[in-house]
């Protein structure tokens, strides 16, 4: 089966009128709640409204023509926010588009590499760790716009900022800051008016019109897009094609370390995009593609910095937001990004006039739905180890880097998983003279069933669960236990569903020392995945065909010739 399919080709065999009439309408409203977004999106990064823009129109179109789903909206989003402005300040814009370049091929290979599914895998806690510290992290940034406070040169670290901001608490610009509070009060209540015009656009459309009005009667000079941002329906002079043929900045010191950055924007890319599209399907009914998703997400972050863009995902607000409006193919989100072209074109130079204290309002609401602090309550409440990854992944994005929290969030996670798997794996050892219990079959036999009574000479060492190396050396302790030393060491394994090259060198050395004490190894129950692990590592070979044994009673009778020689 082909890896990449996108929906796009598949559901327009049978696309007709009434379909295109629904995209048509979902488009254009998704076209009108991505305009603000994008354009916040794109400033809080550290870029222009300009390249937002570009962003949401080039991932728009991409992610609808070649992704795996049918509804999903693509775009700059939030969780991007954190990781693009610290790209910015540490290596440029151009540091920004190689990053974004690179995370784009990694997608590419992700998805042909089949990995969708097992991204999915990625813990919960480690996911609402990180999105809940990006949402504390963006709101800490837009403080200083939302208020007014004027200030320059700020901290790049959580605690200075919020130092800096207290210091100067006196230099609020009370205009602004009220643009800023009624622009979030306007959106949280704007949605229970207008059920299909998003409270962003009111909050924007009402505030810009209130500070143009302050500002013509000459009562306060209100801080706009227009006086930070030149603003045109042109490609940014920030794109590939001019960073190449003005030069190129960047040393191969440099391309090695944004490595890490770009690896944490594909990561990111990832999740987010399969996690929407499976909030998606589970609105819909429909099943996306995962591995499509990704190369379609892929493709889209390597022409979005060619053209001027920056990274770019699915986004499950406006790809929520396509659903409720009827959006149910692919046609709507490439509807979307056509809407955002013409607006790009002909509109644009209106942004100008919007406050920064409104955009740090829309912002300051996409934090707080992005922080998940409804969810991050309840994990609190779980095990201890989730707590733990939890707080570990939120505290390291906050206080230091999304990229070193992702990468100890998941080791953290991993470790605890280990530890987990170590404590539910369990060996028993049964001495001469003991009773076994086979009270039901190995690999289907039916003879294999009650009890069986262990000779002298003969000892049973059964492990239960995963034979990997987080029981190896369990295991090896069990078997340096000082005794009497038995004739014929049976290991039964029928409760073993895998082994590792851990468990492998544990049984290697087993053999090694049982041959110089004179100690006979049979295995027991093992099933067909680790018989062709052991086969293929050579124990098979070294132990001999005739004692390994698909149960416990033909090992006991193997067991028994061997003491009787």
């Amino acid at each position: 089966m082909w890896v990449f399919r996108p929906k796009f080709f598949e559901m327009i065999r049978t696309y007709n009128k009434q379909k295109f009439m629904a995209d048509l309408m979902a488009g254009i409203i998704v076209g009108i709640v991505a305009l603000p977004l994008a354009i916040a999106f794109g400033i809080a990064s550290g870029v222009s409204p300009q390249q937002g823009l570009i962003t949401a129109i080039v991932a728009g179109f991409i992610c609808s023509f070649l992704g795996g789903s049918s509804v999903q909206i693509g775009g700059p989003t939030g969780a991007f926010i954190v990781i693009v402005y610290g790209i910015i300040q540490n290596y440029g814009i151009q540091g920004l588009m190689i990053a974004t370049l690179m995370a784009g091929i990694m997608l590419i290979v992700m998805g042909f590499c089949r990995l969708g599914t097992v991204i999915k895998f990625i813990p919960f806690p480690v996911v609402v760790g990180f999105t809940s510290g990006i949402a504390v992290t963006i709101f800490t940034t837009q403080i200083n716009d939302l208020l007014g406070l004027g200030l320059t040169d700020l901290p790049g670290a959580f605690a200075g900022k919020w130092a800096m901001y207290f210091q100067n608490i006196m230099k609020i610009n009370l205009w602004e800051a009220l643009i800023g509070i009624f622009s979030i009060v306007i959106i949280f209540f704007s949605g229970k008016l207008f059920k299909k015009i998003p409270g962003a656009l009111v909050a924007i459309v009402l505030m810009t019109a209130i500070a143009f009005g302050v500002e013509s009667y000459g009562l306060v000079d209100i801080v706009t897009i227009g006086d930070r941002f030149t603003i045109s329906g042109v490609l940014p002079q920030e794109n590939l094609f001019n960073t190449f043929s003005q030069g190129f900045n960047l040393s191969i010191d440099d391309l090695v370390k944004l490595l890490s950055p770009a690896f944490t924007i594909a990561l990111l890319g990832a999740i987010e995009s399969l996690l929407s599209a499976t909030v998606a399907d589970g609105v819909t009914g429909d099943k996306h593609r995962s591995n499509t998703e990704l190369i379609g997400q892929g493709v889209a972050n390597v022409i979005s910095p060619i053209l001027g863009g920056i990274p770019a995902t699915g986004a499950i607000a406006r790809t929520m937001t396509n659903i409720n409006n009827g959006g149910r193919t692919p046609v709507a989100g490439i509807i979307h990004a056509v809407v955002l072209l013409l607006i790009l074109l002909f509109l644009v130079p209106l942004t100008a006039y919007i406050p920064m204290a409104c955009l740090a309002g829309v912002l300051v609401v996409v934090s707080y739905n992005m922080s998940e602090w409804r969810t991050f309550r309840s994990l609190l409440k779980n095990p201890k180890s989730d707590m733990a990854v939890l707080l570990v992944t939120f505290f390291l994005t906050v206080f230091f880097d999304l990229t070193v929290a992702i990468e100890i969030g998941l080791l953290l996670a991993l470790v605890l998983l280990l530890k987990r798997l170590s404590e539910t794996s369990k060996i028993s050892i049964f001495h001469e003279d003991e009773d076994v219990e086979i009270n039901y079959s190995e690999n289907n036999d039916p003879q294999a069933n009650g009890l069986l009574h262990l000779p002298e000479g003969v000892e049973v060492y059964e492990i239960d669960g995963p034979f990997f190396f987080g029981i190896a050396s369990k295991f090896d302790e069990s078997t340096k236990i000082l005794g009497k030393k038995p004739k014929v060491r049976i290991i039964r394994m029928r409760k073993v569903p895998f082994i590792d090259s851990s468990g492998i060198h544990n049984l290697e050395n087993l053999l090694r020392l049982a041959e110089v004490e004179g100690i006979r190894i049979i295995l027991s129950g093992v099933n067909q995945q680790v018989y062709n692990a052991l086969k293929k590592a050579g124990v098979v070979s070294k132990l001999g065909e005739k004692y390994v044994c698909s149960h416990i009673s033909i090992a006991m009778t193997k067991a028994n010739e061997f003491i009787s020689k």
